[in-house]
């Protein structure tokens, strides 16, 4: 069974950086599509960025240019490299997988498992 634990969520100033980290356990196979989603109370959630198994990657519109996901194959750990940070990124953020990523999944409602979450706050 795989197991998502999150790292690096906290607070920063508009204008800073974090590093989210999100550590895969428990699966065998050539590899996981896995994602960062983020949602704030009284919205949907949204896919924020995912990286497919062959490295392929997809960033939303909102962060592109400002946001990064990369990952680690041989230890099966996801970064998401957040700069330039505004205070709209302010959210809970969670890592997610599935076994192949569904590109047009912008909500996350095909991942499977999913991470705790950890929270991003972006003062002004």
């Amino acid at each position: 069974q795989v197991q998502l634990v999150e790292s690096g969520g906290g607070s920063v100033q508009a204008g800073g950086s974090l590093r989210l980290s999100c550590a895969a356990s428990g699966y065998t196979g050539s590899g996981l599509c896995m994602g960062w989603f983020r949602q704030t109370p009284g919205k949907e959630r949204e896919r924020v960025a995912i990286i497919d198994s062959d490295g392929t990657t997809r960033h939303a519109d909102s962060v592109k240019g400002r946001f990064t996901i990369s990952k680690d194959n041989a230890k099966n750990i996801v970064s998401l490299q957040m700069n330039s940070l505004q205070p709209e990124d302010t959210a809970m953020y969670y890592c997610a997988a599935r076994a192949w990523c569904l590109y047009s999944d912008l909500r996350g409602t095909s991942y499977d498992v999913w991470g705790q979450g950890t929270q991003v706050t972006v003062s002004s």
